[in-house]
């Protein structure tokens, strides 16, 4: 890696009203290196990366950008066209891909002037063939998006931004939805990549992958840059003291006995027309005492799985069993009753109504209760001392038991879910992506709670698309691919990842 500085962040901030979320922010950033930005939900990391990109302009600050000849020239601030023609390229955690288009005009897109009398398509895939024969990117250029697989779409999305001359690459969560092995590939072709002199600043919360292909970390807090460290130097305990201020406890998942089942799915099948998010002969055992994981890329039919035992959606056939009980018409209130609790994977749309209170939403799922209404009048002093019992064994924290839900940030909505689901004494916890999108420290709390949950007596279903977290919680592994299950013996990552992309040997 060279020392040659390709980029300088000088002082940036910027406001939103009252809250300030990056206060006077500086960086640099080297010819051939990986940049690891780190820091919890709410740290400014996104806001930091539009201000690079145009997206969002400063109120103070300035950014200087290496031309081709490697002079440092300002930035135009507030245009993203600024950005690419300085060779700055970003790619989203969501891809922002046309999929009725192929692969080459979803490249091209947007490069080609507006009013030309023909496109030099020719020219086009020869720029694109030139760029993945250098740096090992490889996709299909006449496919439509809409059949490419997460990991094709994502090197379309890279080589978007190749195509446009970056020299700069910004990627937001690029492993959050590839298997194990298409991430390893990922970053191996990042890997040639910087050894041809690409700058990549990396912005993710898997701490496996910043240290194991970042060559620097920075690490922003409340807004403000508390540090950068060279890899080498660091390990997770180290990064997690950076992010939060403070050790996290680690979660420790303790050997015990299987007990008796408290789910059984048999012969689910659940046919969509389209094909997607279906189920196929689906079987699966939950017992008491365990954490089934269900790991697996968005899309295979997790949705599909989590409204059946929800009881938002019916199995086409197939039977479901919850304490050895038959559920012959499972809707929603039936599985609360017969003990399913469930943490969606939509906090907000799916977990609480926003417009009602915390107290509200604490009882939401059980208004029938003789201490929650009577004759149909609501018990608002015991639905406010249940709140603010449960608000202090949850540390759920906010504006108050009154304030509307949706005033709570995403991990205090989450812990809110929480309360009211193991207070019911669930006997089935459905735990969908329980800890996406939460910083370190509400995570480590979900994570805590579930094992509480499970060592009381409870079944855990975990589904997710971290594998990490699969790993971490997971007594028994199930890999979900194309709406069939697949049981897995071993806890090694290749093996499970390559189940996860549907391979089965």
């Amino acid at each position: 890696m060279t020392e040659s500085k390709v980029l300088s962040l000088n002082a940036l901030s910027k406001r939103f009203g009252s809250v300030v979320a990056n206060d006077a922010v500086s960086l640099d950033l080297h010819c051939g290196e990986v940049l690891a930005l780190l820091g919890e939900n709410g740290a400014g990391k996104t806001t930091l990366m539009n201000m690079l990109f145009g997206h969002y302009m400063p109120d103070g600050g300035s950014i200087d950008v290496a031309s081709p000849d490697g002079e440092m020239q300002p930035l135009t601030l507030g245009h993203p066209q600024a950005a690419l023609s300085a060779g700055i390229g970003m790619v989203h955690q969501h891809f922002t891909l046309a999929e009725n288009l192929s692969a080459l005009d979803n490249i091209t897109l947007g490069s080609e002037p507006l009013f030309a009398l023909r496109r030099d398509r020719a020219g086009a895939r020869a720029k694109v063939q030139g760029i993945m024969d250098r740096t090992g990117l490889v996709a299909p250029l006449d496919t439509p998006v809409g059949k490419l697989s997460v990991g094709e779409r994502q090197r379309v999305e890279i080589l978007k931004a190749l195509y446009r001359d970056a020299r700069i690459l910004v990627l937001d969560e690029p492993t959050a939805v590839l298997t194990p092995q298409e991430a390893d590939t990922l970053f191996e072709n990042i890997g040639a990549m910087t050894g041809d002199g690409l700058a990549v600043i990396f912005i993710s919360h898997k701490l496996r992958e910043v240290l194991a292909f970042s060559h620097r970390i920075a690490v922003l807090r409340h807004g403000t840059k508390v540090g950068e460290i060279a890899t080498s130097d660091a390990d997770e305990r180290v990064i997690a003291r950076m992010m939060v201020g403070e050790d996290t406890p680690v979660t420790q998942r303790d050997a015990m006995t299987p007990g008796a089942p408290v789910l059984t799915l048999s012969g689910i099948n659940v046919r969509n027309p389209s094909g997607r998010d279906s189920l196929t002969d689906v079987n699966l055992t939950v017992h008491a005492h365990e954490i089934l994981g269900i790991a697996g890329v968005s899309g295979n039919g997790q949705s599909a799985l989590a409204s059946v035992i929800s009881g938002l959606r019916r199995p086409d056939s197939g039977s479901i069993h919850v304490d050895g009980d038959e559920i012959l018409n499972p809707d929603p209130k039936t599985m609360i009753k017969a003990g399913v609790g469930r943490i969606p994977e939509d906090r907000h749309h799916d977990g609480i109504v926003g417009a009602m209170s915390v107290a509200e939403n604490m009882v939401i799922e059980r208004l029938d209760d003789p201490e929650v209404q009577t004759n149909g009048l609501m018990n608002r002093s015991a639905m406010a001392a249940n709140a603010e019992n449960l608000s202090q064994a949850y540390d759920v924290r906010g504006p108050g038991i009154n304030a509307r839900a949706r005033l709570l940030s995403g991990g205090n909505i989450q812990k809110l879910i929480l309360a009211r689901v193991f207070e019911q004494g669930a006997r089935l916890i459905l735990a969908n992506q329980p800890i996406r999108g939460l910083d370190m420290g509400a995570a480590a709390e979900v994570s805590r709670r579930l094992l509480e949950a499970r060592a009381a007596g409870a079944g855990g279903l975990l589904i997710s698309e971290d594998l990490d977290e699969i790993l971490g919680l997971a007594d028994r592994i199930m890999v979900i691919h194309d709406g069939q299950l697949t049981e897995v013996t071993s806890r090694n990552r290749e093996d499970i990842g390559l189940k996860m992309a549907g391979e089965h040997t």
